[in-house]
């Protein structure tokens, strides 16, 4: 394997590992249940926290609205 192949192997594995995903919004979003219900965040957090979780709520629920339409409009293929 060349040299540039080898170098160009890992900015492609980088490149990926830097995606941010639908399923990692959600995970986020879990991970803000699991840490306000443990009490993880101070009292003068909470409403940035908040503004946060309810923007990433939005934002997911959109999706969300987006895929189902989607699978609605797509058309279906027969044999």
């Amino acid at each position: 394997m060349s040299e540039e192949q080898k170098q160009a192997a890992p900015e492609a594995q980088a490149e990926q590992s830097q995606e941010l995903t639908i399923n990692d919004l959600q995970a986020m979003k879990v991970i803000i249940d699991i840490a306000s219900s443990r009490g993880a965040f101070k009292p003068n957090e909470m409403v940035a926290v908040g503004q946060t979780y309810n923007k990433l709520e939005s934002f997911l629920a959109v999706v969300a609205k987006q895929a189902e339409a989607q699978k609605t409009t797509a058309p279906t293929t027969g044999a």
